[in-house]
């Protein structure tokens, strides 16, 4: 292209510029508008010299049944051949059996979630069962509550040795940090198993029914959880049903009401206390892992308690003088010890 440069000038002996016009091209003419199909390659075009136009090939293809074959798919002016074979549709067959695998799993994981609830009720009813027909006969809960400690201890020691259960390293600070939830957890089984000494299992399971009132009541006081209307409107019921049974139950004595109320208080602080423990990933442990600790060190902080309050009062020594079956006591004694610690771990398996 040129360029042409003036300057103004007054003169009229300058004859004005004039348009200068296109020299047509004898082997182009210029379209009158645009057309995308120009961007075509020119392997698939052709010029006319009879019109100057250019003239693209027509194109045909038959019906065909190949699935690969160029000709069973329309012709694209604007996508070059090479790269139309690179597109392929292919279809990928869903197996008939993938709905089935996923309901027979979620048919399998709702059965052990049944299993998991029901041995849960049953370990729990055969151990007040036990629980209670020992404390009847032998009424120290100290001691009672120190034996099913040890009978855990144990059950651990079994397991962590022939790895049924993966043996956990614990440092000192993680002890540090765990031993205020032993602390509770002894007081709690403790309190529970004076209530069962001094009242009927029924109404200290019922009073372990306000259990929800002193979560919430904790939470808020040290997590910081303000429960909503919907909790406070259900917990209402509750209370008012505790305080119905107690007043119409035979068996009402202040002794066990109490302890049943300290039972659920040490009980759900244990809750509260362990979420504030382990709360770096490098210090976490699981569930079952932190039980089985809280176990082993229960019963070494109520051992030394046990002799002096009781001494040592499980002897069969002790038992014939008492007048009480040995063999008998011992089996109800252990079975209760194993149903206490089963259906805690059962609890804990339901949690994950």
């Amino acid at each position: 292209m040129q360029s042409t440069a003036f300057t103004p000038c007054s003169s009229s002996s300058l004859s004005p510029l004039k348009p200068r016009r296109l020299v047509a091209n004898p082997t182009y003419s210029l379209p009158s508008r645009f057309d995308p199909i120009r961007a075509f390659s020119s392997s698939s075009k052709r010029h006319d010299p009879a019109s100057n136009n250019v003239v693209f090939p027509r194109r045909s293809w038959p019906l065909s049944s190949a699935p690969n074959s160029a000709l069973s798919r329309p012709w694209n002016p604007l996508v070059p051949e090479s790269k139309m074979e690179r597109f392929e549709v292919k279809a990928t067959a869903v197996p008939e059996s993938a709905g089935e695998g996923e309901e027979k799993s979620s048919l399998t994981k709702t059965l052990q979630l049944g299993l998991l609830f029901g041995l849960w009720y049953l370990f729990n009813i055969y151990f007040n069962i036990y629980n209670k027909q020992v404390l009847k006969v032998f009424p120290n809960p100290v001691t009672i509550t120190a034996a099913q400690f040890a009978v855990g201890t144990v059950l651990v020691s079994f397991m962590w040795t022939f790895n049924l259960y993966k043996k956990p390293k614990v440092s000192g600070a993680q002890l540090a940090a765990i031993l205020p939830l032993a602390v509770v957890h002894t007081l709690g089984n403790l309190f529970t198993n004076m209530s069962l000494g001094k009242v009927a299992v029924s109404f200290t399971h019922t009073i372990k029914a306000m259990e929800p009132f002193f979560s919430v009541i904790l939470s808020a006081m040290f997590l910081g959880e303000m429960p909503t209307l919907w909790v406070v409107g259900s917990i209402i019921p509750i209370v008012g049903g505790v305080a119905l049974a107690s007043v119409t139950e035979a068996s009402f004595n202040w002794a066990g009401f109490w302890s049943a109320m300290a039972s659920n208080l040490t009980n759900q602080s244990r809750n509260v206390l362990s979420k504030k423990v382990m709360v770096k990933k490098e210090e976490s442990m699981d569930n079952i892992t932190l039980f089985s600790i809280i176990t082993i060190m229960s019963f070494i902080l109520l051992a030394p308690v046990t002799i002096f309050m009781d001494g040592v009062k499980f002897t069969p020594a002790y038992l014939q003088s008492a007048g009480l079956n040995v063999k008998e006591t011992y089996t109800r004694a252990f079975l209760a010890a194993i149903c206490f610690h089963a259906y805690q771990q059962v609890r804990l398996l339901l949690c994950f």
